[in-house]
């Protein structure tokens, strides 16, 4: 409400969610290089979300357009709570917020801090809330047998498309009806759309779907993905796409095997973590925002009472290093060595958790083949 009286320029991505609903009722078109009409004149940011979403978004219009910055970051708030409590409380293990009545308001205190967060909550950005979608659905309903499981996958994908990486997830988990159900859900959601904007859908999916750049500068320090960091490297080489795909494919073979293996211990919250960070890091463009699956991160390290590991990964995103890095333009093309490292922060961290893990894992496998419990 302050946030409103006071004019202040906040949640650019809301006001797109909301514009997008307007466009859609106004009969606009949606994916264009101009703006959109409905957006306040602050922001000039163009519609990056499926079809889909301009009709899940219709609640927002019914949202004065300077208060819908504060409904997204009431809701985030919700999803990062739900979040939590749900990682922090394992089927079958101790539940950390059970240890002590102020662990869930120091934890969600501790959570605002971490860049990915705070910056989510600024820009009125949707990650926490499909976050929470997806932790729910795979560590709750999936979990449960519930015959809603798949569904909130679907919704998030329907959403944005990178929630369709938990798919593959429930698959090689051996939830099949839960991803096939998933895949049912965010098709029937697109296919709904093909019928009632056709021209926008076949523009989408031909056009914005296979265009990262239409998001923003790929290069730019912010994309804190695979393809991020090799056009950085590169100074925007026309390979550099296909580099980062094929180094995320050699990932994935230990990145699937991990998850299995995590899986089949029972460690389930482990295992849609390996799967949310490899997703970031194959995404074409992951901002730094994305990287809000830090907060279930740092919470199943101190359930597992990894005190060091869980201190590690909140310097990291505490320490805002990529709002520290020189960035913009192309001061990417010129760091050098030591910049780079820091530029390239969160994917290095990523990619050395990912291989860490699975070495570790392999080293368990040859001490025992039989060994269940770490």
């Amino acid at each position: 409400m302050v946030a409103w009286l006071a004019k202040w320029h906040l949640g650019a991505d809301s006001a797109v969610y909301r514009a997008g609903a307007l466009t859609l009722l106004h009969g606009d078109p949606l994916y264009t290089r101009d703006v959109l009409t409905a957006l306040p004149d602050w922001v000039r940011l163009p519609f990056t979300y499926t079809p889909a979403a301009a009709p899940l978004f219709l609640p927002l219009a019914l949202v004065p357009s300077g208060l819908v910055w504060g409904v997204i970051a009431f809701l985030s708030v919700v999803g990062l709570i739900v979040v939590i409590t749900v990682v922090s409380s394992p089927p079958g293990g101790s539940s950390l917020l059970g240890r002590s009545w102020w662990a869930l308001p120091a934890g969600t205190a501790v959570a605002l801090a971490l860049e990915p967060v705070w910056k989510t909550l600024f820009l009125g950005q949707i990650n926490l809330i499909l976050m929470a979608f997806v932790v729910l659905d795979v560590l709750v309903l999936s979990l449960h047998g519930s015959r809603w499981a798949g569904v909130l996958i679907g919704v998030a994908a329907a959403i944005k498309l990178t929630p369709l990486i938990f798919v593959p997830h429930l698959f090689f988990t051996g939830r099949w009806k839960d991803g096939l159900r998933a895949l049912g859900t965010f098709a029937a959601f697109e296919a709904v759309m093909f019928a009632v904007i056709p021209v926008d859908a076949v523009r989408f999916w031909r056009d914005s779907a296979t265009d990262p750049s239409r998001v923003g500068s790929v290069h730019w320090i912010f994309n804190q993905s695979l393809n991020g960091l090799v056009n950085r490297a590169s100074a925007l080489a026309s390979w550099s796409l296909a580099v980062a795909v094929g180094v995320a494919a050699v990932l994935a073979v230990p990145a699937v095997w991990l998850v299995v293996r995590l899986h089949r211990r029972g460690e389930d919250a482990a295992a849609l973590l390996v799967t949310a960070f490899y997703g970031l890091l194959l995404s074409p463009v992951s901002w730094s925002h994305h990287w809000v699956w830090c907060v279930p991160l740092i919470t199943v390290l101190l359930v597992k009472a990894r005190w060091w590991a869980a201190a590690a990964v909140t310097a990291l995103f505490v320490s805002q290093i990529v709002m520290l890095v020189p960035n913009g333009g192309d001061a990417e093309f010129r760091w050098g060595l030591g910049w780079s490292v820091l530029g390239n922060g969160y994917v290095l961290a990523a990619v050395a958790g990912i291989l860490g893990l699975a070495a570790r894992e392999l080293r368990l496998v040859r001490r025992s083949p039989q060994v269940v419990t770490v």
